[in-house]
């Protein structure tokens, strides 16, 4: 059985975007269930709905605080029986609330190789730190910022010339490799989470959270 993905976006949607290629591709057996929005001019909404599938938008201003926002997203998720949830390009923090939720079931990608430059600005922090080497991360979700167990990371150097939208291209070159390498893996069931360690258990080889 195909693993049931819900992804939750604020902007252009190009890594979930890129998922769904590959699911449509073969190589990945999963299903891109539903995509959720914190904002209404999300063009990721717009590339889901040409692709057939769900897009709603969730309007942060229309709840009292975030747990209660959170408490609807998990509504959504779970009506439509999602397995993981992964974080596309989310620009907000979710709650305790929706981590109960889905416990090592929140999935997100890092312009960075964390723990260094965590937050919004990972690609201009490391730029501005003068670093020979940054790269990508994907983690599952805490509730601290990019502060999650890390799945799988990939160095990528800085060359002297870089400003942030070169970087930020050859960064995503990474991201489209990486982040559906991390989805197979959660759900083939190869992925432990023992602590701070995500440990990738060999092929046939289960007990992880996968489905």
């Amino acid at each position: 059985m195909a693993c049931r993905l819900g992804v939750l976006l604020s902007g252009s949607g190009t890594n979930m975007e890129n998922i769904a290629k590959e699911i449509e591709a073969g190589r990945l057996s999963a299903s891109i269930e539903v995509v959720i929005s914190d904002r209404r001019d999300a063009y990721g909404l717009v590339r889901a709905e040409r692709r057939g599938i769900r897009a709603i938008h969730v309007d942060p201003g229309s709840f009292p605080d975030r747990e209660s926002y959170d408490r609807e997203l998990v509504r959504v998720l779970k009506e439509h029986d999602v397995d993981l949830v992964v974080l596309a390009g989310y620009m907000r923090l979710v709650s305790k609330v929706f981590l109960e939720a889905f416990p090592m079931r929140v999935m997100n990608i890092h312009p960075a190789l964390l723990p260094a430059f965590p937050g919004t600005s990972g690609v201009a922090d490391a730029l501005e730190y003068g670093v020979k080497v940054t790269g990508v991360t994907v983690h599952f979700v805490d509730e601290g910022v990019d502060t999650g167990p890390i799945i799988l990371q990939e160095a990528v150097p800085v060359k002297p010339t870089d400003d942030v939208n070169t970087l930020h291209q050859r960064l995503h070159e990474v991201e489209y490799r990486l982040y559906p390498e991390a989805i197979r893996l959660f759900c083939q069931g190869r992925l432990k989470v023992e602590g701070r360690k995500v440990l990738i258990l060999e092929e046939g080889e289960r007990g992880g959270n996968g489905n």
